[in-house]
């Protein structure tokens, strides 16, 4: 879903890698998929074509403005769900809806889509001005807030652990400069170029605030720890048989998809030297081949994708 945001130049909204989602989701007459990022909807409308109508599809998002093109949706299609939830908690949100059935998909498209990209007033964006925001449910503390409110060692943290930024301390002393002279960052574009003054060293292929917006709305959405609380929680709801399909746009994300798919599929670590004949215990989900990008036709119609990474694996029988 997210698309660099150096790449923010008004693309219309493209589900990425849809053919290869389309090829490893199930169909048929009667599978239950939940799309755990809605987003606009490009997705579950492909999944949707190919569902026959005893199939459903949960619709599930915590931004505003997906929901509501989700319950559009659904009042086109009685087959979709909408369920308002981070995905973090889609276990919790699903139960009642599930009623101890299994899911035969999840899909997980991270991060942040191009409507929000491209709204300036969501403040995803420093391409176009607009506040400094970054929410996307609207709740807990803006982007502004946290840069008002956290010291230089903690700004410094955000920058490097999150945006993987170089001169994540350099960077963070400039603005608590800035703060403490007087200075309140409530723009987009405010932080953009104070972050480019403080920057030592300019890509010419990325503008110097890139990182640090990415690492800021990582933080305020908590989208690190909602992701691994998403994938637990999918696992648990996935049917035998059932699929999940993670779709990831940077190294942090993908680093935890891995892991977190390969230690399912491998199980529970054992002794050295002990004896074991069969699966090794609790080992619950198939990997289905290695992570995958975007083919060159796409990237070609969505240089957006670039930088998408697609993992998928196929749950057990418990």
């Amino acid at each position: 879903m997210e698309r660099d945001a150096q790449a923010d130049r008004g693309y219309a909204h493209i589900p990425v890698m849809l053919e290869e989602v389309l090829a490893l989701a199930p169909a048929g007459p009667a599978p239950w998929i939940l799309d755990a990022t809605f987003g606009r909807g490009g997705h579950s409308r492909a999944l949707l074509a190919r569902l026959g109508p005893e199939a459903r599809l949960f619709a599930l998002d915590r931004d505003p403005e997906a929901l509501a093109a989700a319950r559009a949706l659904a009042a086109e299609d009685p087959r979709v769900t909408v369920v308002p939830s981070p995905f973090g908690a889609l276990a919790e949100a699903l139960a009642p809806h599930l009623q101890g059935r299994g899911l035969d998909g999840v899909l997980m498209d991270l991060g942040v889509s191009s409507p929000q990209l491209d709204d300036p007033a969501r403040g995803f964006s420093f391409r176009n001005d607009g506040p400094l925001d970054m929410r996307m449910s609207g709740e807990g503390r803006s982007a502004a807030e946290v840069l008002a409110q956290s010291e230089e060692g903690e700004l410094a943290h955000i920058f490097k652990e999150l945006g993987e930024e170089r001169f994540a301390r350099r960077i963070a002393r400039a603005l608590v400069a800035a703060r403490e002279s007087g200075v309140v960052f409530t723009r987009t574009r405010q932080l953009a170029e104070a972050v480019a003054e403080a920057h030592p060293a300019w890509s010419p292929d990325r503008h110097p605030a890139t990182r640090v917006f990415m690492a800021l709305r990582l933080y305020v959405n908590d989208e690190l720890g909602q992701l691994e609380a998403g994938l637990r929680g999918a696992v648990e709801l996935l049917a035998p048989a059932g699929r999940l399909l993670v779709i990831s746009f940077h190294s942090l994300e993908d680093r935890i998809v891995k892991r977190f798919l390969r230690r399912e599929a491998q199980g529970e670590p054992l002794p050295r030297g002990l004896p074991v004949r069969g699966p090794a215990p609790g080992v619950r989900l198939r990997l289905l081949g290695k992570g995958q990008g975007p083919s060159a036709e796409e990237l070609a119609a969505n240089p957006r994708a670039r930088s998408a990474r697609l993992r998928a694996a196929e749950r057990l029988v418990a």
